[in-house]
């Protein structure tokens, strides 16, 4: 029992040393160790750069060239407007660029327009048009992708997709099929009742 209280009390001693040898920092240190280390977004704040001309370059290529100007801030969209994602950024080219090029903050956010490099660019971007949605009317929604044209629903909605072919076909990629046919009709009064979609793939006519 004594050698336990001896070694309790040693242990106590040392301890209460080395508290007193190492005091913990006051609240004036700390805040000086925080004002002498900068954090990134202090680093960033108020730098500008040249954003160069990325349009016409290849996805890849227009990201790499947008970080070696010192813009890291990069995001992409389909220029179609279809919806789909720049899975593999060597199949895409760059239609459009915002902030356009010149001088902009480094901490802008820069968004490209894309399009599949077999593609066309076309006249305006129309993956940077507001899409539309449903409300308590039935939007057009013809001529868009079925990827849209769900999105356009509310989250809850019960929606049916066929092939307006007549082929049964699965329409397994929606970014990849556009509305032929919509029930309710656009203009119709919408309540949350089921919606039916006829849809084809894009590089074949309506029926």
């Amino acid at each position: 029992m004594r050698r336990t209280i001896a070694v309790t009390v040693t242990v106590a001693t040392i301890c209460l040393g080395l508290a007193a040898c190492n005091p913990a920092p006051t609240g004036a240190s700390k805040a000086s160790a925080t004002a002498d280390s900068p954090t990134p977004d202090d680093a960033s704040e108020g730098s500008t750069a040249t954003l160069p001309n990325l349009v016409g370059k290849g996805l890849q290529s227009a990201q790499d060239a947008a970080q070696a100007a010192g813009f890291y801030g990069l995001d992409s969209h389909d220029a179609l407007g279809r919806g789909r994602m720049q899975i593999l950024d060597r199949d895409w080219k760059v239609c459009s660029q915002k902030p356009s090029p010149g001088n902009a903050s480094t901490s802008d956010t820069i968004d490209l327009g894309a399009v599949k490099l077999s593609e066309a660019c076309p006249r305006a971007d129309q993956g940077a048009v507001e899409q539309p949605k449903a409300t308590d009317t039935m939007p057009n929604l013809r001529g868009k992708s079925v990827k849209v044209a769900r999105q356009a629903m509310e989250s809850g909605a019960s929606i049916i997709v066929k092939d307006v072919t007549g082929q049964g076909r699965f329409v397994v990629m929606e970014s990849n099929w556009k509305v032929c046919t919509q029930n309710p009709v656009a203009g119709a009064k919408y309540s949350g009742q089921p919606v039916t979609f006829g849809a084809t793939k894009f590089d074949e006519d309506c029926y």
